[in-house]
């Protein structure tokens, strides 16, 4: 395995310390809403929103915990409504979501789904159901 497939590894291995750090990290009443369905993803993009003035803001530096959080929280919620598992995509670098978490397998020839991507957007979109949107389309297209 190469040093970034380990870290990728390591990353994985920590999925629920991170996410629980994550939730202490946010007020109690936004924790209490994250229950990894659809409609608790509006309720983090509207904190987001509060607290992101957009995608250069939430991918400053000081933020990466934050960041890292969030495409967690989305990533998993993707994963436990639509299936789809994690992997990192390292053989070739013009690859869009090269070096990045992302999910795929959702179904044959499905389009894989980049959680940190659909953060940064989030940010940017500035709808504050952009993510709640994302994860209902493909509840829809590839739910079995």
């Amino acid at each position: 395995m190469t040093d970034k497939q380990d870290q990728f590894q390591q990353w994985l291995a920590e999925m629920d310390d991170a996410l629980d750090s994550f939730f202490a990290s946010l007020p109690k009443e936004l924790g209490a809403r994250l229950d990894y369905t659809p409609e608790s993803l509006d309720a983090l993009e509207a904190w987001v929103l509060q607290n992101a003035a957009g995608t250069k803001d939430l991918l400053d530096p000081k933020r990466s915990q934050q960041l890292d959080g969030i495409a967690r929280y989305i990533g998993e919620t993707i994963r436990k409504n639509v299936g789809g598992k994690w992997e990192i995509r390292l053989d070739d670098p013009k690859y869009v979501y090269y070096g990045v978490p992302q999910l795929s397998g959702f179904a044959e020839r499905s389009t894989p789904e980049s959680p940190h991507s659909l953060a940064t957007a989030s940010a940017d979109r500035r709808t504050g159901t952009y993510l709640s949107t994302i994860v209902r389309n493909m509840v829809k297209r590839y739910r079995k």
